[in-house]
Order: structure tokens, then C-alpha cells, then sequence
């Protein structure tokens, strides 16, 4: 049994099985804030539903398609914080993604999900820290992160950087700076550390072989703003982390949509939601 999401609010939920491009079909024009989704890397990775292992062109036309459909149902300001892993073998899919979707969006930030990280403190041992995947390699270091390409369409959309800020270290530059205004926080920068859950159980705590943090989204959601009525989408569900994340946030309304029905149920329990929602 999974472990179901506790949370106090009261987001609207439209979890649909299917699969995205046709789904997003049924979405007005302009009618989503924020897209926050990791689509298939075409790494050929073991779905349930998916097939994984396309032919290159064939997979950036695909991404093409949907990505135009995002377009469509984003609203001007909209943001779409889009997920893209590699493979040590495969570097370039990352920038080949894109640079296809460059057509339909502005980059407007790049940020890097840090999994884990090796800091030397000013005083002390160094420090790991996170989740660490080794591989068994001559040839490639450990790849210890994954792109957030934060995409808009017209690369202007005002972002509220001190919701997912941090505090100064040294706190003299609180009033040395004329622009914090007297308060403690900074902003977070594109490198972003969001190790995993510790887990004891795979198959009945990450029943997917591919998923992001449910803190992931949470950021993303709130580095765009939160303001009232707030709809929140991810094309390619999963599990739902993403839909943990924005109820987290407190968005009015989430759309997610998952060709696999497994998948799907597992993220309707882990919400506590009934299978008629």
C-alpha cells in the first residue's frame, strides 16, 4: 500500500487517463498559469505503457507536437518548467529538446536539478550529501543532475524569485544592498539541490522508473507566483509528484494527464482521491 499525501488544502483535481495529445485537445486557449512536467528522455526506459526507445527525429518531432499544444493552452505569462534528464552516453538530448522547441518558446531560464552534491565547507571534512546513483564506468563520471528548462512564450514573464529565496550567509549584506529592502532573503539562483526521499521500497514507494521530487514542483510553482485561482498542468503525470506539489502550493486547479491507468490510479491514491474524481 502506498503512502497517501496529507494535505490540508483544497486543490481541484482533473487526473484523466489518455493519452496527452489528444487530452490536450479538450483545454481552452490560454487557460493554464503553469506546466510543470518531465516527458519520456527516449532512454529506453522501462514504462508501463510507453515505448522508450524511438527513433531520434522521431522523438523531437514528438516533442514538437506536444509542446505546440502547451503553447496553445498557456497563458501569455504562463510559465513551463520542463524537466529533461540525460545518460552519460547521451549527453545532448537536453540542448537537442531545446533547441526543437526554440520555435514555439523563449529559454528564459535554464536551471539545473542538483541530486547530489560534494561541498568543502570553510572549516571541516568535505560533505556529500543527497542521492547518489553510481555507475559502473571507466569512461563517465556519475551524472548527478538533470535540466528545468524554464520555457515562456515570449521570455518576459516576471517571476517571484524571493518565494524559493534563501538566507544571507553573511548577514552585513542585508544592509549593505539597497535592494533587499531590509530583508533576510536572496535570490536562490538556477542551481537548485533536491535530493530524493529516502526510500526502503522501490516498487511500493516509486512504483515508476522515472519521477521528479513533489518539492521539485512545488518550487517551480512557487518561483512563478502564487496568486488566487492559480491552474496548474503536467501532460505526462506519472505518479503525481507534480500534483502533490502543487497542492502543497495551494493552486486552485490541476490538470494532469497519464496514458497509463496504473500509473494513474497510483497517483489518485497517494492524493487520498476516489477513483470517480
Amino acid at each position: 500500500m502506498s503512502e497517501l499525501f496529507n494535505s490540508s488544502v483544497s486543490t481541484d483535481f482533473d487526473l484523466r487517463v489518455g493519452d496527452c495529445l489528444r487530452e490536450l485537445d479538450t483545454l481552452p486557449d490560454d487557460s493554464v498559469d503553469v506546466v510543470v512536467t518531465s516527458p519520456p528522455y527516449n532512454l529506453d526506459i522501462a514504462y508501463g505503457s510507453y515505448r522508450d526507445n524511438v527513433p531520434r527525429e522521431s522523438y523531437l518531432e514528438w516533442c514538437l507536437t506536444w509542446a505546440s499544444k502547451l503553447r496553445r493552452v498557456l497563458k501569455p505569462n504562463g510559465s513551463l518548467f520542463l524537466n529533461i534528464g540525460a545518460a552519460p552516453a547521451n549527453p545532448l538530448l537536453p540542448h537537442e529538446v531545446a533547441l526543437k522547441l526554440r520555435s514555439l518558446f523563449h529559454l528564459q531560464n535554464t536551471i539545473h536539478w542538483i541530486k547530489a552534491i560534494t561541498v568543502q565547507p570553510r572549516s571541516g571534512p568535505e560533505l556529500s550529501v543527497g542521492h547518489f546513483k553510481p555507475i559502473n564506468s571507466k569512461r563517465f563520471l556519475t551524472d548527478c543532475h538533470e535540466y528545468l528548462f524554464h520555457l515562456t512564450k515570449e521570455g518576459d514573464v516576471p517571476l517571484d524569485r524571493l518565494a524559493v529565496g534563501v538566507e544571507y550567509s553573511d548577514k552585513s549584506n542585508i544592509a549593505r544592498w539597497s535592494h533587499t529592502g531590509g530583508q533576510d532573503r536572496r535570490c536562490r539562483g538556477n542551481t537548485w539541490f533536491i535530493p530524493y526521499p529516502t526510500i526502503r521500497s522501490r516498487a511500493s514507494q516509486r512504483p515508476h522508473p522515472a519521477t521528479f521530487p513533489a518539492a521539485l514542483a512545488e518550487r517551480c510553482i512557487r518561483l512563478h507566483g502564487m496568486r488566487p485561482g492559480l491552474t496548474v498542468l503536467d501532460p505526462f503525470l506519472g505518479i503525481g509528484h507534480a500534483a502533490q506539489g502543487a497542492a502543497t502550493c495551494g493552486v486552485g486547479r490541476f490538470i494532469g494527464f497519464e496514458i497509463d491507468a496504473g500509473y494513474l490510479a497510483e497517483a489518485r491514491e497517494r492524493l487520498g482521491l476516489t477513483l470517480s474524481t
